[in-house]
């Protein structure tokens, strides 16, 4: 099984990922980490694509997405969750991420990548505010 986690910066997606890994045994991808299959990067993304295919059928997958270029990795039958917050609470998180402190160009790239997932087609949207046994219950059916 393949679920893709899909959502901005700050919103929750590890977290998830890692409510989801205790009952499902996956292993977990984020991002870029598919350029360690391969020295270069288009080789790279092939044999991720071919390995997140492959999870179609066999080996559980979580891929966790923030950036729009890396939804084009994910197969046809790939659940998708987008998850979503505020943007209030997105700058809460990030500036605990950066220890207190929220430069202004970042906050600027925030509210600019603000709501890019809003109208994604997907399986299952959520806000930070989920029940994990309703989205087990989601992804069985």
């Amino acid at each position: 099984m393949l679920i893709a986690i899909i959502g901005e910066n700050c919103v929750g997606k590890s977290t998830l990922a890692e409510k989801l890994n205790e009952k499902l045994s996956a292993k977990i991808y984020s991002g870029k980490d598919y350029l360690r299959l391969e020295k270069s990067p288009s080789a790279a993304a092939e044999s991720f694509k071919k390995l997140l295919e492959n999870s179609l059928t066999g080996e559980n997958i979580i891929y966790l997405i923030t950036e729009k270029e890396h939804l084009s990795l994910l197969p046809q039958g790939a659940f998708k969750i987008v998850l979503t917050a505020e943007l209030g609470i997105i700058k809460e998180r990030f500036k605990a991420r950066m220890r207190g402190n929220l430069p202004l160009p970042l906050e600027k790239m925030l509210e600019a990548k603000h709501g890019i997932y809003d109208a994604l087609e997907c399986d299952l949207k959520l806000d930070s505010d989920y029940c994990i046994e309703e989205i087990f219950e989601k992804i069985a059916k």
